[in-house]
């Protein structure tokens, strides 16, 4: 287990929040078999975003039934007491954002300190200059096209000049991935602009061929 990064190569992340927990590990094992190249885990608290999902204890319960990395996106207030303990759980990477009134440096010492690799993530209307200061440290950057909380929005393409600026003037040279409203359309328009990671949940997880689907995201329209 564990992250490969290779900015070269176009990476997808089905989301499992659109997966039937029921029968999770079928469900697992469809999209791995199908070119998985990681899980996508949306951890919500209720309060930085207005929804609720899991803890720690489920990414250890998925930890166990898989060898994918495991991508934790922390839409929660307080990263810095959670996001070492979803390292503990199995997380390979743990993104939380920037928003969140915390000193990055520290949440990104904690993660680190528990074996995992740390990154930054931005709301749409955030300004994506935020994150330059922690750069060089971020595993990924996480640009969302979506405001975070809910699946199923539609893809807000004014998020795409973020991520030519973390390539372009940023200089990032990590993983960028981008999160909500990804089809093949839309990850088209997302790979061109320089992402190397798509999140899908609905586009994997609401076809039945999990194979197809995944390689229609990698390939674009």
């Amino acid at each position: 287990m564990g992250l490969a990064y290779n900015p070269a190569v176009r990476k997808i992340a089905p989301s499992l929040l659109s997966a039937d927990f029921g029968i999770l590990r079928d469900e697992i094992a469809s999209v791995t078999a199908g070119g998985a190249d990681l899980l996508h885990l949306d951890v919500m608290d209720g309060h930085f975003v207005p929804n609720l999902t899991f803890g720690p204890f489920i990414v250890k319960a998925i930890r166990r039934l898989t060898e994918l990395p495991l991508d934790c996106h922390l839409m929660i207030r307080d990263p810095l007491a959670y996001g070492p303990r979803f390292a503990e759980a199995g997380a390979d990477l743990v993104t939380f954002h920037v928003e969140v009134d915390q000193d990055p440096d520290r949440v990104i010492d904690a993660i680190e300190a528990k074996g995992a690799k740390a990154g930054l993530v931005v709301k749409p209307k955030t300004d994506i200059a935020r994150v330059r200061p922690w750069l060089g440290r971020c595993a990924m950057v996480l640009v969302m096209s979506v405001e975070p909380g809910f699946a199923g929005q539609r893809f807000l393409p004014e998020a795409l000049p973020k991520v030519r600026w973390l390539r372009e003037e940023g200089g990032f040279g990590g993983e960028i991935e981008m999160d909500g409203g990804i089809v093949p359309e839309t990850a088209a328009a997302a790979w061109a602009a320089g992402a190397t990671v798509l999140v899908a949940g609905t586009a994997v997880f609401g076809e039945r061929d999990r194979a197809g689907a995944i390689a229609a995201l990698r390939r674009g329209a």
